[in-house]
């Protein structure tokens, strides 16, 4: 069953049906669901009023603002007097169970759009609710017990079937997201329809904290944020500089051995620019402006105008085509500070940004080479990922038919490939259908990385025009490509699926070299400088601590490999070697040593 039913004589009915058709609930005997995304979605939208009304009982004082599902569970905003922390969650989740068993029907009833406003008119959250309400719209209202709410729903026909839930945590959040605004309490929660599911996903949730990449990266002395400097704006210690820099290095060879060209544009072009490429009506919210000489610039939030250019700048013919540029762009948008996150969420970030300018004939073959180029990367990082096709949004620039075009191009590549994939309608960028790419790490989290996209619309707005075989003039497609996204959300993502203990070859220490005694330094320092000859990054743990307190010193920064130098070592130069991915130690010769570690760089596959 993929949605919540009422369940009766071996007839099922759903929920949205029940509400659309006005079926009286209680004519049924029970409500059956699961997992699934639909009856999470119901379950979780009324555990949210539920949550809401527990909160109204303990603070009567508290108003609330929008209570929505999100991915995981849900959440609510709300005004009140009483400062409320973690600590206090315990006390709301009881009171939720209390409100249970009391068995509430959940009542829905239809007003207008007037009429609410009449009936809120002292509740100034919920007349900022209403703003985004259009004039001539019906408004839905739920109600269980004395607690009631605006919601479009649908949800449960009782609160006696909210069973398995948990409050995680207490945040602050702007009122609409918008920092200039009040803050709001918020509280989120989850729930799900078996005990087994709640319990698994709570366990998840405690992983993920011991995960989380703000943690490691303060331990791991990766990155840092510094409010001096401003929000959402990385700062790179020399580890993260190190792991970062050979991720890079990498990528720049695998782009040069498939034919990419390395270009760099500008990070500032003026708004004219901008306003040709309709990022200035449609995209202009998000990004930084400043003034030079009476004229305005645009700092870039994409790197696709600076390809452009490198394309206009000298005449093109179909014998050049495919031509591909790379560039590892730096780029800045607008965020508010309530959505900033660690690396996942930042104003600065830089991009593994790519432009194909092809002939509409060889769109297939070059989405098919990045779809290649794709699973060759997320195999070497151990990541499982699927395919999504974004159409065409609301807010978009070019026709109809140039829109189809497009988006069959993606979908021929893919069902050419054999590789499944969804549909998002209206999730496309404002001048082109996309693939996003959305890979899964270690703990079942889905996230949303690289993105395909052909597009027909910029190429036309800035007039770009090769010469064809008949010496006349064609408009060439632009593929935009990235696979990692952003070198920030991906190394974040990376840092959570392998909790810290990244792949040899890119982790920022590789090895520890530990002499036992003062006398063995000398040979540390030998071998220090052999292993920078290889490209290996090691560090000589040579501080006046026992042995066993600095081999528990390196395996906390999750140094890959622990290298122990003794008199032995010394006489038949060797090396004693821990080994953390296959929790060995043996002895082996400095030759065999140094094979083993070429052997570890020369695993990487794309």
């Amino acid at each position: 069953m993929e949605v919540i039913a009422i369940k009766k004589d071996n007839t099922l009915i759903d929920l949205q049906s029940v509400e659309e058709q006005n079926i009286n609930i209680n004519d049924y005997e029970k409500i059956d669901f699961n997992n699934s995304e639909n009856s999470l979605e119901i379950l979780r939208h009324s555990a949210a009023h539920l949550m809401a009304q527990a909160i109204k009982e303990l603070y009567p004082e508290a108003d609330f603002f929008v209570g929505p599902v999100i991915e995981d569970g849900f959440y609510y905003d709300f005004r009140v007097d009483t400062k409320i922390s973690d600590s206090d969650l315990k006390n709301i989740e009881k009171k939720m169970k209390e409100l249970v068993k009391k068995k509430f029907s959940i009542e829905k009833y239809i007003i207008t759009k007037k009429e609410a406003l009449q009936k809120f008119k002292d509740d100034d959250l919920k007349l900022e609710v209403l703003k985004r309400i259009p004039e001539d719209a019906k408004v839905g209202i739920y109600k269980q017990g004395d607690f009631e709410d605006l919601c479009r729903g649908p949800h449960l026909p009782n609160i006696k079937y909210i069973k398995f839930f948990k409050l995680t945590r207490v945040a602050g959040a702007y009122l609409g997201g918008d920092e200039k605004n009040e803050m709001l309490t918020r509280i989120y929660g989850t729930a799900f329809a078996t005990k087994e599911s709640l319990k698994e996903h709570l366990l998840m949730i405690e992983e993920a904290k011991k995960r989380d990449h703000r943690k490691l990266g303060n331990e791991l002395k990766l990155f840092t944020f510094d409010e001096e400097v401003g929000g959402g704006l990385p700062i790179w210690l020399p580890n993260g500089a190190k792991l970062r820099s050979k991720l890079e290095s990498l990528l720049f060879k695998s782009h040069r051995k498939r034919g990419y060209e390395p270009v760099r544009g500008p990070e500032i072009l003026k708004s004219e620019a901008w306003k040709v490429s309709g990022h200035y009506d449609n995209y202009g919210e998000n990004m930084y402006f400043t003034v030079i000489d009476d004229i305005e610039y645009g700092i870039k939030p994409m790197n696709c105008l600076g390809h452009i250019k490198v394309f206009q700048s000298e005449v093109r013919s179909y014998r050049d085509l495919p031509l591909k540029f790379f560039e590892y762009g730096v780029v800045h948008r607008h965020e508010k500070s309530g959505v900033l996150h660690g690396l996942f969420r930042v104003r600065e970030f830089t991009q593994d940004d790519a432009h194909i300018f092809c002939t509409p004939e060889q769109i297939k073959e070059n989405v098919i080479e990045v779809l290649s180029f794709v699973d060759d990367i997320m195999k070497s990082f151990d990541f499982e990922y699927e395919m999504e096709v974004s159409t065409k949004p609301a807010k978009a620039i070019g026709k109809d038919e140039i829109w189809e075009k497009a988006t069959k191009g993606l979908k021929d590549a893919l069902d050419e490939n054999g590789i499944k994939y969804g549909v998002d309608e209206g999730g496309g960028a404002f001048y082109g259908p996309k693939i996003d790419i959305k890979i899964t790490d270690a703990l079942k989290r889905k996230w949303q990385c690289g993105t395909i996209q052909v597009d027909f619309n910029l190429p036309e707005r800035f007039e770009l025009e090769y010469t064809g075989k008949n010496n006349e003039k064609v408009r060439p497609v632009m593929i935009h490509r990235a696979i990692l996204g952003s070198f920030e959300r991906f190394i974040g993502i990376l840092t959570e699926h392998c909790a810290g203990e990244f792949p040899f070859f890119i982790a920022p220490i590789q090895v520890a070299l530990i002499p036992i005694a003062e006398s063995h330094i000398e040979y540390a320092k030998k071998l220090q400088n052999e292993l920078r000859e290889l490209d290996i990054d090691s560090v000589i743990s040579s501080k006046n601590e026992s042995l066993n307190k600095r081999v528990r010193t390196a395996e906390k920064q999750k140094i890959p490999l622990l290298v122990i130098l003794g008199n032995e070592e010394i006489k038949t130069n060797s090396v004693a070697l821990r080994d953390r991915t296959n929790r060995k130690q043996y002895n082996i010769s400095q030759n065999e040593f140094k094979i083993l570690l070429k052997e570890k760089l020369n695993g990487v596959i794309f």
